[in-house]
């Protein structure tokens, strides 16, 4: 069984942006979320501190960190709410509410 992915508007430019070898390990960790697998550490983690069920995918390469906010129990599917490349060992409370708000968006939450 594979569910759809459903990137938020602002996120799908987001995802774009990124170098093309973090997109390829950033599909294969979503196909992975798809199937109803469970991504751990340190690939994933939990962010309880945006919403209860939100992931933050943890990627990099040789230019920097990047980080992507899913969120894969909504009815939906899985959604992708924010993907950025991460400047500050701690993440920005900018980052954290931007994802918020598109949770809320496309969750109606």
């Amino acid at each position: 069984m594979s569910r759809a992915v459903v990137l938020h508007v602002g996120a799908r430019d987001e995802v774009r942006s990124l170098p093309k070898d973090v997109r390829i390990r950033l599909g294969r960790a979503l196909m992975a979320l798809q199937r109803g697998f469970t991504l751990g550490m340190p690939l994933s983690r939990p962010m309880p501190t945006v919403a209860q069920g939100v992931q933050e995918l943890r990627l990099h390469d040789e230019s920097g960190q990047y980080r992507v906010f899913v969120y894969p129990k909504a009815a939906e599917g899985v959604l992708v709410l924010r993907a950025f490349k991460k400047k500050s060992a701690q993440t920005p409370l900018s980052e954290l509410s931007i994802t918020r708000r598109r949770l809320r968006e496309l969750t109606d939450a």
